[in-house]
């Protein structure tokens, strides 16, 4: 398991142990991540804030990074660069994980208009028994009343709610069988 320095070990014969992920190894070189001094491995390098320079800056010069020296203003640009580098990867990542939302922006969405009202408990056993004893099938069932047949499965299994069924769907069973399942 990895060790996490506070920054008051100073280095030397703390271990043999990379304080980042915990491998050992003889090879060890002080870095700053995330602004904790740590002991890291070849393979933990990269997350030096140096950018892979051998990190000693702990000592008395303040360890410039080129700039004026020991001036406020040597540490904050690289700092500021920085964070509006990882802002932008975290953004990339974001778009990336979240698809395409070109069709919703030209669209719009439809869940203020066709909101899940609450329902009964037990409102999918309800639903499966009334469209069992009408003697219709989910496929039937979902021609009939021009609704998806994974959306009609969905409110049967208990899932409306999770498999995003819009309001209109259990409002249609309810009129199409005579049943009660929105909790008012």
């Amino acid at each position: 398991m990895p060790k996490y320095s506070t920054g008051s070990g100073g280095g030397g014969d703390d271990g043999d142990a990379c304080e980042l992920c915990g491998r050992e190894t003889a090879d060890l070189r002080k870095a700053t991540v995330a602004g904790a001094k740590l002991l890291v491995c070849s393979n933990c390098r990269p997350h030096d804030d140096a950018g892979n320079a051998p990190s000693d800056r702990g000592g008395p010069s303040g360890g410039s990074r080129g700039g004026s020296p020991g001036g406020a203003g040597s540490e904050s640009q690289p700092t500021e660069s920085r964070n509006k580098e990882l802002a932008r990867k975290q953004a990339k990542m974001y778009d990336s994980a979240t698809g395409d939302s070109k069709r919703w922006e030209e669209e719009g969405t439809s869940y203020e208009s066709d909101r899940l009202p609450y329902l009964v408990s037990g409102y999918g056993d309800v639903v499966t028994e009334a469209r069992q004893d009408a003697g219709l099938t989910v496929e039937e069932v979902a021609a009939e009343l021009e609704v998806d047949e994974d959306d009609l499965l969905a409110v049967e299994d208990g899932r409306a709610a999770t498999a995003n069924v819009g309001g209109s769907v259990v409002r249609a069973l309810e009129e199409r069988f005579g049943i009660d399942v929105v909790d008012e």
